[in-house]
């Protein structure tokens, strides 16, 4: 029995929503860069931005002032800390960070150089392995990249 072909219109229709099908659930399937399980843990594609950091200004580690970077190896290594409020919970009252529950978000003093006092400069740390640094006492947060 000889085999019927499809007419050519027919065909490249069938052929759009094929591809149309697959790009659709593509794009839904959360396979994507910056998707999936390792993006809520911060994981990203090379040059782009954490979901964490979604919507917030950045800055990569290397540019933060050295105080900060300072800071950020005690933090690595647990300590010792300088100030007695360093670790201490941020209850994040401004809401310039997303919202979690209590305790989730610890604050690290940044030396700054002049000031007879804690200064301005904070490094947040939140549970999620996320870090923020504030220049001017959480007026406005940048997500640091590292």
């Amino acid at each position: 029995m000889p085999r019927r072909s499809l007419p050519p219109a027919r065909l490249f229709v069938g052929l759009v929503a094929v591809v149309l099908a697959v790009l659709v659930a593509g794009c839904s399937s959360g396979s994507g860069p910056g998707s999936g399980a390792g993006a809520s843990a911060g994981v990203r594609a090379a040059g782009s931005s954490p979901a964490w950091a979604h919507g917030m200004g950045t800055v990569q580690e290397s540019q933060l002032p050295a105080e900060a970077r300072r800071t950020l190896a005690l933090i690595d290594r647990g300590g010792p800390f300088p100030y007695a409020r360093d670790g201490v919970v941020f209850g994040n009252f401004e809401g310039r960070l997303p919202r979690h529950q209590r305790g989730y978000y610890h604050e690290y003093t940044v030396r700054t150089p002049g000031s007879h006092d804690r200064g301005a400069r904070r490094i947040v740390t939140g549970q999620g392995g996320e870090i923020y640094y504030t220049g001017d006492h959480y007026n406005s947060f940048r997500a640091v990249l590292r």
